[in-house]
């Protein structure tokens, strides 16, 4: 699938299988194949041994638990990732997890500055997020610092994605925008994360559904979700796709409006948005969300990381972030596929 035009600023990679809980990385680990594509698969072993003659890196990790956390954002404020990273922060210290946390964004290509920040890290006690984008934008970047470089430790959400407009913009529905897409190309523009994210694969998605060729997608990338939210306010695009957690108060607010959401169900945050395909779109994509850690870590230093997030995920509390964000545990990949017999689209089929 060609995901057309990039204003500025990942290959497509499918998400896994479905698990329930939090998925350790350490088992399945996305890594790339001997010529750098990407292989698909998240059931390959982290290749790391334990490295017993590391030695002392400096962080405190005091008997029954971990004293100071550090997690890595690699992305702006605002994103997916933040709100990931924040929540991690949040519910870990009010349910006595660590003793503190903290989050430092570092953002840019795709997350891939990240894991370039995460490569000289020296306290065993830290975490970055990660997830769908990253696998892409290693490619696409042609990152030095890779992904399997790092220590997996946790696949831990899985988001549907949702469309939405300026509250004052003429499309009253998803088939209006992709038929003025189709009309007039590049003068209709669509923010939203990373390029080659999954943002940018459902906007390349829905077009191909619909049989509108995809150098008509003017596609503009913003590394944070407050960026890309700018822009949708102040009318300076057209339309923006973004994880539901993170519109959903504009679109309750009426700052923006929802044509759309990419999930198999209505989004819990915001019920009364039908899905693409209850629209006559047969796409289903979700963004999944994990954690890893610095690569030169040991096996105890790993465990310990990968037992702190399996009592997070046993917290009533992130129970309620997961509810409260439409999050879920990772499920079904991305689906494009001709529309079944039970649903056309509103638009003919072009050949």
């Amino acid at each position: 699938m060609k995901l057309g035009a990039v204003a500025e600023d990942e290959h497509a990679a499918h998400p896994p299988p479905v698990h329930h809980g939090p998925v350790s990385l350490r088992e399945q680990h996305p890594l790339t194949d001997q010529h750098g594509g990407l292989n698909g698969t998240f059931g390959i072993e982290h290749p790391r041994k334990a490295l017993s003659a590391c030695g002392d890196s400096g962080a405190e990790t005091p008997e029954g638990g971990i004293d100071r956390l550090n997690i890595v954002v690699p992305a702006d404020p605002g994103g997916g990732w933040d709100q990931t990273g924040r929540a991690i922060q949040t519910d870990l210290e009010e349910n006595d997890l660590v003793g503190s946390a903290s989050v430092e964004n570092v953002g840019g290509a795709g997350g891939t500055n990240g894991l370039t920040r995460l490569a000289t890290e020296q306290d065993p006690n830290t975490l970055m997020v990660m997830g769908y984008v990253m696998v892409g934008a290693v490619e696409t970047n042609a990152a030095e610092t890779r992904i399997e470089d790092t220590t997996p430790i946790a696949r831990l959400t899985d988001e549907p994605l949702v469309v939405v407009v300026p509250a004052e913009s003429p499309y009253q529905t998803i088939e209006d925008l992709v038929a003025d897409i189709e009309e007039n190309g590049q003068a209709v523009s669509v923010t939203g994360g990373s390029a080659g994210g999954a943002d940018h694969i459902l906007a390349g998605m829905i077009l191909e559904a619909e049989g509108v060729a995809p150098d008509k997608l003017n596609y503009i990338p913003y590394s944070g979700g407050g960026e890309s939210l700018a822009a949708l306010l102040g009318n300076q695009v057209s339309a923006g796709i973004s994880g539901v957690g993170e519109y959903a108060e504009q679109v309750k607010a009426g700052t923006v409006r929802a044509l759309a959401v990419s999930g198999e169900e209505p989004a819990g945050q915001i019920p009364e948005v039908e899905t693409l395909t209850d629209q006559g779109i047969d796409v289903v994509l979700t963004n999944w969300r994990g954690v890893v850690a610095p690569g030169s870590i040991d096996e105890e230093q790993a465990a310990a990381l990968t037992d702190l997030i399996t009592e997070l995920h046993e917290t009533e509390s992130w129970q309620e972030t997961l509810t409260e964000n439409n999050w879920r545990t990772p499920s079904s990949p991305a689906r494009s596929s001709p529309p079944s017999s039970k649903r056309t689209s509103k638009r003919s089929r072009r050949p």
